[in-house]
């Protein structure tokens, strides 16, 4: 049994894993870089652990440093939250040969649907819609450019190993192709170690509609809802929500099967996300897999009740998922802003720094996962995110009432967040109407005073 725990991880997905462990009466490691000694996680973990200095490099992308503090505190499992190591298959085959339990899925798992060719080949072999695109990476840009005459332009050029919109570029000819794949590929280079690109059909305004996976040991598969991840700036998404204003009940029963399919198709286990993009006429397609627990997960908790990383810390445990699919019920509405530490009015320029004050809103329907307080310093090192809003209600109308009020609410002085940038899109009829496509970011911020955020 699982009795104590390393968490892999920073910031408010630390914290996160911290309470759910100390409802289930795990003990708690939290190991930490130099620069986040300040962090409420650290603070409120049974033990904490220093791994290096403030980069990256050097502490949570260091799996060598990881496995030392894990085997020195003899704890039984690690939690890898999100990014960082989350998804390397290196770092769970390194935590599997060390008796350490990885709390996510199996190494060949996340092998398998972490390379985009690889996994879009799994899925379409299980009967989900993928979009039309190169079989795996393309060898050349010769070859590339023929693809891409082949299955028609627009066309999406996309690193192998990519993620978070890094690799990623759109050309609509063969000039513009031609620069874009190899932006795409060096930008892969730099960021994930590997410049190989693919190429698919590029489905202009879509929706990307992800499925929360939750798999046990045993065999069952089950999905719990899907999230409309649609507003996002730069592939980056700021909101989520659940359930879809698009979907109506027959393609979310066709895309939940699909989705279950998928995860069964890599064998999966643990909590999970399938991607994909739904067109204005609902064909939808798989576009790729996230191996691990999402920054978006409190909406699917919101709606369905069901706490996602008890239930990531229980099946790592061997449990069965002691529900089915028809048992889970889908009563709410949820929303939730990513709060980041970016000036929105200047090109959404980071603003790290010393919170002077900080007051989180609350009330019912109100939820805030964050690890800042007044007084704390940001640093500049990692992600902007310094906390997430989650709104819910019984409607979808009462959900956006509330999350407007609680962002009226929330203060935050001494840097810039992106806090009036949310109030000004929850106001936006467009988005109001439930009409946000991805391309929706791109014309609120055209139309959008600068001054109103």
């Amino acid at each position: 049994m699982i009795q104590k725990i390393l968490i892999a991880n920073r910031g408010e997905i630390a914290l996160r894993i911290i309470r759910a462990c100390r409802e289930l009466g795990i003990k708690t490691l939290a190991v930490y870089s130099e620069a986040d000694v300040q962090s409420l996680h650290v603070q409120l973990a049974d033990e904490a652990i220093c791994i290096g200095g403030p980069k990256s490099s050097d502490s949570y992308l260091r799996a060598d440093r990881i496995i030392s503090a894990a085997e020195i505190a003899d704890v039984d499992a690690i939690h890898p939250g999100y990014g960082f190591l989350s998804e390397n298959a290196k770092f769970a085959e390194q935590c599997e040969s060390c008796n350490i339990k990885f709390i996510g899925p199996k190494s060949n798992s996340i092998r398998i649907m972490g390379d985009k060719a690889v996994a879009k080949e799994t899925v379409r072999k299980a009967g989900v819609p993928i979009v039309l695109g190169s079989d795996g990476p393309v060898a050349s840009e010769v070859e590339a450019v023929k693809i891409a005459r082949k299955i028609g332009y627009p066309i999406i050029i996309k690193a192998v190993a990519g993620g978070g919109g890094r690799g990623m570029r759109i050309a609509h000819n063969d000039v513009s192709f031609a620069k874009e794949y190899h932006v795409a590929s060096n930008e892969a280079e730099k960021a994930f170690g590997n410049g190989a690109v693919y190429i698919e059909k590029y489905i202009e305004k879509p929706r990307h509609i992800e499925f929360q996976i939750l798999a046990d040991s045993h065999g069952k598969v089950l999905h719990l809802g899907e999230r409309d991840c649609s507003v996002q700036r730069r592939h980056q998404k700021l909101i989520e929500e659940s359930p879809s204003p698009f979907l109506n009940s027959d393609l979310r029963k066709k895309m939940g099967k699909a989705a279950v399919r998928a995860a069964e198709a890599a064998e999966y286990e643990n909590a999970g996300t399938i991607e994909f993009l739904v067109d204005a006429k609902g064909n939808f397609y798989f576009i790729e897999m996230n191996t691990r627990i999402q920054v978006e997960h409190p909406v699917t908790e919101e709606v369905t009740g069901i706490d996602l990383i008890k239930q990531q810390i229980r099946v790592a445990n061997g449990e069965k998922l002691d529900f089915d699919q028809g048992d889970i019920k889908f009563e709410r509405h949820a929303i939730e802003c990513r709060i980041n530490a970016e000036d929105p009015a200047r090109n959404f320029t980071p603003s790290p720094g010393t919170i002077s004050l900080y007051y989180a809103p609350g009330g019912l329907g109100v939820r805030i996962d964050s690890h800042v307080y007044s007084g704390y310093t940001i640093p500049p090192h990692y992600d902007s995110m310094i906390g997430k809003l989650i709104c819910h209600g019984t409607t979808r109308k009462l959900a956006l009432q509330r999350t407007y009020r609680a962002l009226s609410e929330y203060i935050v002085r001494g840097i810039k967040t992106t806090i009036p940038l949310h109030k000004a899109i929850m106001s936006d009829p467009v988005f109001i109407d439930g009409k946000a496509t991805t391309a929706y970011m791109e014309d609120f911020l055209s139309r959008t005073p600068v001054d109103l955020f």
